[in-house]
């Protein structure tokens, strides 16, 4: 007799629940699941579990990316001059980050799993955009992604709070342009000769190849270097040389943030910890440009890919005059509109 049929009513109508819930958020009806693993999906925790699986995953991913990159961070900024060092001069370069957060991606990537492993509200963003992820999983990833670099940079800044007393003074915690500053080990902060339009652009080409490079790598129809179909299992990996290859080339301006999660989240947390006002007003109030730009720049990215090379019925520049028409149809079906579009795949 198969599981199914043992199950009881009360399982049936939990899991009912559950796949209603889940609809709501965006997310699948039923969470992806090895077969076998059902047997425990009437216990509590596991039912929270498989009702949040991929924010979970987004959550965990997100987390395990902070740790590496602003543990990368904190070890170079702060052995900077050690003697004991190899080489007599601390432990790390800028080289060193570039590492700590291609690994901190690629590694995130991987604990994200069934999520899609998106680490980023502007990458998800586009891919409800243009590949159709629906919008309605869009909140509770951004949620997830925020909480999980929240949490990530408070376990760096517990793990290195002695070392950071030692260079700064016990319970004084500043912002750059000052000589001691630490706050730039958890979130971004711009060169000072730079002006709000650098500021501007130095995020907007990071985030642009970010994105084109993405969709590129996530294309089936397009097999370029990979020889098969995408970037396949190899994504992950790719995706590490993507971010050291930013952080290498175009990281120095502003820190390469990219990324809302990545840089509102510990900056929240570096507020929370005693860093003050500063951590807003730094940069001639930058705190926004890492907020708002990756969106902008991704976007631009997703749209120049699709533009030139993507075409896969998904992407708005492959409808009807360039996804317009189906928008006008979405607000007519908002409004109660549904006759004349009914059978119209929006």
């Amino acid at each position: 007799m198969s599981t199914k049929s043992n199950r009881t009513q009360e399982q049936i109508d939990r899991s009912h629940t559950i796949s209603t819930i889940r609809t709501k958020i965006g997310l699948a009806p039923h969470a992806p699941m090895v077969d076998d693993h059902h047997v425990h999906s009437h216990l509590r925790w596991s039912s929270i579990r498989i009702l949040m699986r991929e924010p979970f995953a987004e959550f965990l991913g997100t987390f395990v990316m902070i740790l590496f990159g602003n543990g990368s961070v904190a070890q170079v900024l702060l052995s900077t001059g050690q003697t004991t060092a190899p080489g007599g001069n601390g432990f790390g370069s800028y080289q060193s980050i570039s590492w700590g957060w291609g690994l901190g991606v690629m590694l995130g990537i991987y604990v994200a799993g069934d999520s899609g492993g998106f680490l980023n509200p502007a990458v998800t963003f586009c891919f409800c955009l243009f590949r159709k992820l629906p919008w309605k999983r869009f909140p509770i990833y951004l949620l997830a992604q925020l909480l999980g670099a929240f949490c990530a940079s408070g376990v760096v800044y517990a793990n290195y709070i002695n070392a950071i007393d030692q260079i700064e003074g016990h319970g004084l915690r500043t912002v750059p342009p000052s000589t001691t500053a630490t706050a730039g080990i958890f979130c971004t902060y711009p060169q000072a000769f730079l002006t709000k339009a650098s500021q501007f652009f130095s995020e907007f080409i990071a985030s642009t190849i970010l994105m084109l490079v993405i969709f590129a790598l996530k294309d089936d129809s397009n097999p370029g270097a990979m020889g098969k179909t995408g970037a396949g299992q190899m994504f992950p990996l790719a995706l590490f040389f993507l971010i050291f290859g930013l952080g290498a080339c175009f990281g120095w301006e502003t820190g390469y943030a990219i990324n809302l999660a990545r840089d509102f989240g510990p900056r929240l947390m570096s507020f929370a910890v005693g860093y003050g006002s500063g951590v807003w007003s730094a940069g001639g109030y930058y705190f926004w440009i890492p907020m708002v730009v990756p969106f902008l720049g991704c976007t631009f990215g997703a749209f120049l890919y699709d533009a030139m090379v993507y075409t896969g019925p998904e992407s708005p520049l492959n409808r009807p005059s360039m996804g317009l028409q189906d928008l006008a149809i979405w607000l007519r079906l908002k409004r109660g509109e549904k006759k004349r579009y009914e059978k119209y795949d929006v």
